[in-house]
C-alpha cells in the first residue's frame, strides 16, 4: 500500500489493493472472472483495435479529480463511494424475489460532476458554505412557512456555530478566474472543504434533502419500469375482452415463456453487467462492445432449444395442464411469439451495453416510443384488422424486435457509439468466463420467476374461469410492485453513497424516509385496490364470473400490499449495506418453504380454491 504521502491512483482503488471500511468493500470488490476474460480480450487484440483515449474524458479537470486521490479521501469522497441509480433489468412479471443488482464502481464524467454537486448541496445545508442563491433579508409569511416544510438546510439552532469557523466566499465561475483560481485549485479546495467537515463530523441531513433525492432517483425508474411491464400488460388488457379461455391462454403463454425464455435471456444477460461495467471502466471501451456481441451471439444460439420448447408447447401444456383449448391457444401464442425472441434477447444485451456507459435513459427513450405503439398495435391488430387472438401475440413480437433497432439508433445518433469497434469474429471466443458469471444469475431470476408461475399453472387445475381470474390478479399485483421496487433501488443507492463517504447519520436519516415513503405508497395501493375491486376487473374482462371472483380475491391482494412495499424496501436497504444475501435467503424460505406449502394445502387440501392460493403469498411477505 501507499504510503500517505504519495498519491494513489484509481486504478489502484479500482483493483480492491486499498482497504476500505467495511461497509464499502462489500459491494465495491472487483471481479475476478471479469478481470480474466478482459485479459485474454486484450491478449487476443491486435494494436489497431485498441482506441486512442478520449480527450473529452482525459481533461486535466478530471484528472486531478479523480486519478490521483489522497489515502484520507477513500473513506469520505461521494466520488469514490458513488453508486448508479439501478441497472434497469428486470421488467415483466412481479418476482418473488428482490434481485441483486449488480452496481458497478465506475463512473462516468456526468455521474462524477453529479456526486460532486451532492457534496456541495450538503456542504450548504450544513451551513458550511455559502447559499447558492443570496437569502433576502425579509421573508412574508408564506415564503417562512415554505422554507419551513419544503427547505433542505438545516436549522441553524441546531448547528454549533461557535465550532464551526467561518469559511471563505466561495468564488463563482465568473470570480474564480479573476482571483487567479483554476478549475483544478477550485475542486481541490471544495475537497478539502468536504473531507475537513466530513472527519468533523459536521455534514449531517434532513428528511426534506433525503426526501428530495429520493424523488429524483426513483421517478424514472418508477415510469420506466411502468412503461417495461406495460408490454405485457396491453395483451391481457386486449386479449381478456376476448373471452376467459383467450385470457387464460394469455397467462399460461406468458408462463411458458416467462420461464423457459424470458428468465433465461434476463438472467443470462446479468452477466453483462459485470464485464461491460468493468471493461469500461478499465478504459478498454472497444471490449463493451465486444462483450455485447458475445452475448448477442450465446443468447442467439440458445434461441434453438427455446424455441423448440415453444413450438412444442402446445403438446407440454396438453400434458400438464386440464384445459385444452387454453393448452392450444397458449401454443399458438407462443409460435408467434417465437418471432420476436431474437429481438428481445438483442435488447436485453444492448441495455447493459448502455447502461455500463451510465446512459441509463436510453432504455427510458426507447420504452416513451415504443410501450405506446406496442399498446396501439394490440388494438390494432386484434380489434380493427380483427385478426383476434393472434394479433397480440404479432404486437409482442413486433414491439420485440423493434426494441433492438430503436436502441441501436439512440446509440448510433445520440450516445454510446463510443464503445462499438465495429463486429469482429473474436467475439466467437472466451465465452467461458460469461458463462462462469451469467450461471448464478440464471439461477437467481428462474427463483424469482418461479414462485409466481406455478400460481398460475395450479390455477388451471380449477377452471378456465380461475385461470382467467389468475391472470387479472397476477397482473394486478405486478402493476403495483412496479412503484416501491424502483423506490427501493433509489434507497439502495442513497444509503450505499452515504455509508461509503461515512456518513453513518445520513444514512440513517435516508433509510427512514425511505421506510415512510414505502410506508405511503403501500397504503396507497392498498386504499387502490380495495376500494376498486369491483370495478378493476372490468377493465380486463366483460366475464362476470371472472369479475366476481377477481372481486372476492383483491381484498387479499390488497391487504399485503403494505408488506409488499415494505419488504421490497427493506431489500433494497440491505443491498445499500452489501448484504443482499440475508434478503435472498429470507425470500427464498418464506416463499418456497412456507408460502408454497400453505397455498397449495389450503387451495386443494381445504378447497379455498384461488383465495388459499394468494394466502400464501400474503404470509410470505408478512413474514
Amino acid at each position: 500500500m501507499s504510503t500517505p504521502s504519495q498519491p494513489i491512483k484509481t486504478n489502484q482503488i479500482r483493483s480492491g489493493s486499498i482497504a476500505r471500511s467495511p461497509f464499502s468493500t462489500s459491494y465495491l470488490s472487483a471481479s475476478p472472472i471479469a478481470q480474466e476474460s478482459i485479459a485474454r480480450d486484450l491478449a487476443e487484440c491486435d494494436d489497431d483495435d485498441i482506441e486512442a483515449p478520449d480527450s473529452e474524458e482525459t481533461s486535466s479537470e478530471e484528472e486531478s479529480e479523480t486519478d490521483t486521490v489522497r489515502p484520507d479521501a477513500l473513506q469520505h469522497s461521494m466520488v469514490n463511494s458513488y453508486r448508479r441509480p439501478s441497472f434497469v433489468a428486470f421488467g415483466g412479471t412481479r418476482p418473488a424475489i428482490t434481485p441483486h443488482l449488480p452496481e458497478s464502481t465506475y463512473l462516468t464524467k456526468k455521474e462524477k460532476k453529479q456526486s460532486r454537486n451532492e457534496e456541495r448541496s450538503l456542504l450548504r445545508d450544513n451551513h458550511l458554505a455559502p447559499p447558492k442563491h443570496p437569502e433576502p433579508p425579509k421573508r412574508d409569511p408564506f415564503t417562512r412557512a415554505y422554507r419551513w416544510m419544503f427547505s433542505s438546510r438545516r436549522p441553524k439552532k441546531e448547528i454549533d456555530e461557535e465550532a464551526q469557523g467561518p469559511f471563505p466566499p466561495e468564488p463563482s465561475e465568473t470570480t474564480a478566474l479573476l482571483n487567479g483560481e483554476s478549475a483544478r485549485s477550485h475542486h481541490e479546495r471544495l475537497n478539502a472543504q468536504w473531507e475537513a467537515a466530513v472527519a468533523a463530523g459536521k455534514i449531517k441531513t434532513t428528511w426534506q434533502r433525503e426526501a428530495k433525492t429520493l424523488w429524483r432517483y426513483s421517478s424514472p425508474l418508477v415510469i420506466t419500469f411502468l412503461l417495461q411491464y406495460s408490454l405485457t400488460v396491453a395483451s391481457v388488457f386486449t386479449v381478456g375482452h376476448l373471452g376467459k379461455v383467450e385470457l387464460g391462454a394469455v397467462s399460461l403463454a406468458s408462463m411458458t415463456a416467462n420461464i423457459f425464455g424470458y428468465a433465461i435471456y434476463q438472467g443470462l444477460a446479468t452477466s453483462l453487467d459485470t464485464l461491460c461495467a468493468q471493461a469500461y471502466g478499465s478504459g478498454k471501451k472497444h471490449l463493451v462492445g465486444l462483450q455485447l456481441q458475445r452475448m448477442v451471439y450465446f443468447l442467439w444460439a440458445l434461441t434453438i432449444p427455446i424455441g423448440v420448447v415453444w413450438i412444442c408447447s402446445e403438446q407440454i401444456l396438453n400434458l400438464i395442464v386440464p384445459e385444452k383449448e387454453s393448452a392450444r391457444l397458449a401454443g399458438l401464442y407462443l409460435r408467434v411469439l417465437l418471432l420476436g425472441a431474437p429481438g428481445y434477447a438483442a435488447f436485453e444485451s444492448g441495455k447493459r451495453f448502455v447502461q455500463a456507459q451510465g446512459l441509463f435513459s436510453a432504455t427510458t427513450y426507447v420504452l416513451l416510443i415504443a410501450a405506446p405503439l406496442n399498446a396501439f398495435m394490440n388494438w390494432l391488430f386484434v380489434w380493427q384488422f380483427e385478426w383476434g387472438f393472434v394479433g397480440a401475440p404479432i404486437a409482442v413480437a413486433v414491439t420485440d424486435n423493434l426494441l433492438p433497432l430503436l436502441l441501436f439508433l439512440y446509440v448510433r445518433f445520440v450516445d454510446g457509439r463510443q464503445c462499438w469497434n465495429g463486429f469482429t469474429k473474436k467475439a466467437f471466443h472466451n465465452w467461458g468466463p460469461m458463462v462462469k458469471l451469467a450461471l448464478p444469475g440464471l439461477l437467481m431470476v428462474e427463483a424469482e420467476f418461479l414462485a409466481f408461475e406455478i400460481l398460475t399453472l395450479a390455477a388451471s387445475y380449477f377452471s378456465t374461469t380461475h385461470l382467467a381470474a389468475q391472470s387479472i390478479l397476477a397482473t394486478l399485483t405486478a402493476i403495483t410492485f412496479q412503484i416501491p421496487f424502483p423506490i427501493s433501488i433509489a434507497a439502495s443507492t442513497r444509503v450505499a453513497n452515504l455509508i461509503g463517504a461515512t456518513l453513518a447519520d445520513a444514512a440513517k436519516t435516508s433509510a427512514k424516509v425511505a421506510m415512510i415513503v414505502a410506508t405511503i405508497v403501500g397504503l396507497f395501493n392498498v386504499i387502490l385496490l380495495s376500494s376498486l375491486r369491483n370495478y378493476i376487473p372490468q377493465l380486463f374482462t366483460n366475464d362476470q364470473d371472472v369479475i366476481d371472483l377477481v372481486a372476492s380475491v383483491l381484498p387479499l391482494c390488497a391487504a399485503f400490499q403494505l408488506f409488499d412495499a415494505l419488504a421490497a424496501n427493506l431489500g433494497g436497504l440491505l443491498r445499500g449495506l452489501g448484504r443482499q444475501e440475508i434478503g435472498g435467503w429470507v425470500n427464498l424460505f418464506c416463499y418456497y418453504v412456507i408460502a408454497m406449502p400453505i397455498s397449495f394445502g389450503t387451495a386443494f387440501g381445504l378447497n379455498w380454491g384461488l383465495y388459499g392460493l394468494w394466502s400464501g403469498v400474503a404470509l410470505a411477505l408478512g413474514l
